[in-house]
């Protein structure tokens, strides 16, 4: 199937628009006259701490003060998590982005390579819809993992493939990162591209790999079913496990906080090969940044490699495992880290399982990771036989 991009901005997408919803004054004003100042949400937050309480901020943003900047929040969300009055400060933060890039506010040069990866992900070259007849679910492997590990993405491809004949394959960009930085029309826009050909298709499932891809999904793309991959494995098993013997810890992705079939299906994967797995104190859904969320480290890189630095030390000497590309990239600066992909789809063996185990998986960097992708792109095409 050949990919549209004149389709119509889905229904859902229409009704997440800057416009719907509360205004900022309305998320301001409650976020102002309902937070207590307890400081909980600041505890493990180096923003807050630094640019002031989220009802301080937003009482600023009332009286038209100037406030902390909102390019410097994570967007991780665990200050909602840990509010006793269960606020939403992030929400405000993404709300504020929202406004400045309405407003034109927005340096987009501080995000060209960002942003310049976001397009090439979505442009003619790599991006590709396979889907056969009668396919009704979608692998959608994401931007980051095709490139960085192939082999284990083919592998990971090939074992869904398996158990469901009909699979297709979407290669495109969710458009996290305009989304992120609140370029919200432009966001809904791409994404409706990416949207409207499976809606139109009859798809009805899309399994994610990637976390960010996950979140971006299961909030916009109603009424499709969204579920990662790990999740599909630990329901219908695999063919073969690899075989370890260790302890680990596990990095969740923080875009994944809130859903806990996915931390059981990790760690029930984790335990099926062999590996013991001890908890952070902050894991699941009280997890930390790792340090590239919300696009921090384009402003602020002290703060990101701050989030980053407190990650390792938690793990305190234990190896981490993560299921997610961005996170298992920021976080093997500082540690010894895997990608779940890296252990269950290795396919080297017990050398290259331990090699990933330590942290030491081959990982393709720019300007290969491009070159992989097109690989992977036209090895799809000629296995679904399709134009």
């Amino acid at each position: 199937m050949v990919k549209s991009s004149s389709m119509q901005p889905h229904r859902s997408m229409a009704a997440l628009s800057p416009s719907a919803g509360p205004s900022l004054g309305d998320m301001a004003r409650a976020l102002a006259e309902g937070c207590t100042r307890c400081g909980a949400c600041a505890a493990a937050c180096g923003f807050l701490c630094q640019h002031g309480l989220p009802g301080d901020q937003a009482q600023a943003a009332l009286d038209g003060a100037a406030g902390g900047d909102p390019y410097q929040c994570s967007l991780c969300g665990l200050c909602g998590v840990v509010c006793p009055e269960q606020l939403a400060p992030g929400e405000f933060f993404l709300a504020l982005r929202r406004q400045a890039a309405a407003r034109g506010d927005l340096d987009l040069a501080r995000y060209r390579g960002l942003l310049g990866y976001e397009a090439r992900g979505h442009s003619r070259l790599f991006a590709w819809q396979g889907l056969p007849p009668g396919c009704d679910t979608v692998f959608f492997p994401g931007c980051t993992l095709p490139g960085t590990r192939p082999a284990a993405t083919w592998r990971l491809f090939a074992e869904l493939r398996r158990r469901l004949p009909r699979l297709g394959v979407v290669l495109d960009c969710c458009h996290k990162p305009s989304h992120d930085l609140g370029r919200q029309d432009y966001f809904a826009e791409r994404f409706a591209e990416v949207m409207g050909p499976l809606l139109e298709y009859g798809v009805s499932t899309v399994l994610v790999a990637c976390p960010n891809c996950h979140k971006v999904f299961s909030r916009y793309a109603a009424p499709l079913t969204v579920r990662t991959v790990y999740e599909f494995f630990a329901d219908n098993g695999l063919s073969s496990l690899p075989m370890a013997a260790g302890e680990v810890t596990v990095h969740d992705p923080c875009p994944l906080r809130a859903e806990e079939g996915v931390h059981r299906a990790v760690r029930g994967l984790l335990a099926q090969a062999g590996l013991t797995v001890t908890e952070m104190r902050h894991s699941r859904g009280r997890t930390l940044c790792c340090g590239e969320g919300g696009t921090v480290g384009c402003v602020a890189p002290e703060l990101s490699t701050a989030w980053s630095a407190r990650r390792a030390d938690e793990a305190g000497g234990r190896r981490m495992v993560t299921y997610c590309a961005g996170c298992a990239g920021y976080l093997s600066r500082v540690a010894p880290t895997a990608h779940l992909a890296d252990i269950l789809f290795n396919g080297e063996g017990p050398e290259g399982l331990a090699r990933a185990l330590a942290g030491r998986a081959r990982v393709w960097r720019a300007p290969f990771t491009y070159l992989n992708r097109l690989r992977l792109k036209r090895r799809l095409r000629r296995l679904l036989g399709l134009a």
